[in-house]
């Protein structure tokens, strides 16, 4: 189980998530799966308008990944059927900092990805610095909400809208978050959320892609499901326009299969009644960690901390620290060390994705440009866990006594 445990020693581990599920979490998942139906059914579409109605969106569709939502949001943004579609060879701006499948849907679809650099403050993309990047290429936008925060998402849209470009928000670390008034993952044409096992809730593995169109709503149904006619009213309107063909069986696009179980479902369902105790425990978790550091004697800002707008409500899954430049040549030793004596770590996302081997396998950054701001994510940063319940201030001290061997490794 991933918990914080005492062993032999007295030796600790800190883990990135204790046990993710409680017993009611697993006692919904167990009664579908006695049922014997257990593919995408009654649960499935139960959840997506539980989801769509707390996030105030009109359509939401649940896939079997965050990364499969990301697939679906850029297939759909370039389908025949849609009026404002990108073609292949269009430009799509995208943060350096981002995870492999926030970028690899693009660059399937036909796009030609254009990293920008993010701001090493805040993890997070620069509002005027995106738009001062877009040019008559430009025509998709990937925002990524980076760990629980976001840009001034509500300035680039408002940009983003005037100039048709399409819109696609990867909010997969940022489930329960807000931009003023909004939740994040709901600003874009697309927003897609992922239920992965560290992430704000979970399902062990599970996505939700959302929209306000219609039309791309019945896009994303036939998508999701072998380009199926699929969906109220979609079903009857394709049974009488092919009569010749078997109504159980039309095929009105293209397609994937990303559906996900009803056990995923139901599992997800019951997390998400929980959603916003774990962010105000999370939220807990992490000022007890920071605090600690910075009133304990040994503090001398050897760590850096992420910084964000009074607008923005976040939900951190994880906690991003960066160490100061001064210790940027014992990086890799501290780490292992960590490692080593218990507290678990993670790189920020995958750090600048132009060092990553299948971006040059791809050519994704011909003019090998420097992103200074990845770069130094990517160098100093890394992430422990936020559980989601009260930590001890036993295993704070674990942690931070952990942290300050920086000074001695």
């Amino acid at each position: 189980m991933n918990k914080i445990i005492t062993i032999k020693k007295n030796i600790q581990k800190y883990s990135l998530l204790e046990m993710g599920f409680n017993n009611q979490d697993l006692k919904k998942g167990i009664e579908v799966l006695k049922t014997g139906f257990i593919t995408m059914n009654k649960e499935t579409e139960k959840f997506e308008k539980i989801f769509a109605k707390k996030l105030n969106i009109k359509y939401a569709l649940m896939v079997n990944s965050g990364s499969s939502a990301n697939l679906l949001a850029a297939f759909a943004a370039c389908n025949p059927l849609r009026e404002n579609r990108f073609k292949r060879g269009d430009h799509a701006l995208i943060p350096a900092l981002c995870w492999s499948t926030s970028l690899w849907p693009l660059v399937q679809s036909g796009l030609n990805p254009k990293f920008i650099d993010v701001d090493p403050k805040t993890l997070n993309l620069d509002a005027d610095h995106i738009i001062s990047k877009i040019t008559k290429k430009t025509k998709v936008i990937m925002l990524i909400n980076v760990l629980g925060i976001s840009a001034n998402n509500r300035k680039i849209i408002n940009y983003a809208k005037k100039k048709k470009i399409i819109v696609l928000e990867d909010n997969c670390e940022a489930l329960g978050a807000k931009y003023g008034k909004n939740f994040l993952g709901t600003f874009g044409d697309f927003g897609t959320f992922s239920f992965f096992y560290s992430h704000q809730i979970t399902s062990g593995e599970g996505g939700m892609i959302v929209c306000n169109n219609k039309k791309d709503y019945e896009i994303l149904l036939a998508l999701r499901s072998h380009g199926w006619s699929r969906g109220k009213g979609v079903y009857e309107k394709n049974a009488k326009k092919y009569p010749n063909l078997d109504p159980r069986y039309i095929f009105i696009n293209s397609g994937f299969n990303l559906r996900p179980t009803d056990i995923q479902a139901a599992i997800a369902n019951n997390q998400f009644k929980r959603l916003e105790i774990f962010r105000k425990i999370r939220s807990t978790n992490k000022s007890k960690i920071i605090n600690s550091l910075k009133k304990d004697k040994r503090w001398n800002n050897q760590f850096r901390f992420v910084e964000y707008s009074k607008k923005i409500k976040a939900s951190y899954m994880v906690l991003p620290i960066l160490i100061d430049r001064k210790f940027h040549y014992k990086k890799k030793k501290f780490i292992n060390f960590l490692e080593k004596k218990g507290l678990e770590t993670r790189p920020v996302i995958s750090g600048s994705f132009v060092n990553q081997p299948s971006s040059k396998l791809y050519n994704l950054n011909p003019g090998n440009h420097h992103f200074r701001g990845a770069q130094e994510i990517q160098d100093l940063g890394f992430v422990i866990g936020l559980h989601t319940k009260n930590i001890k201030m036993s295993e704070v001290k674990f942690i931070i006594d952990l942290l300050f061997s920086i000074d001695t490794i």
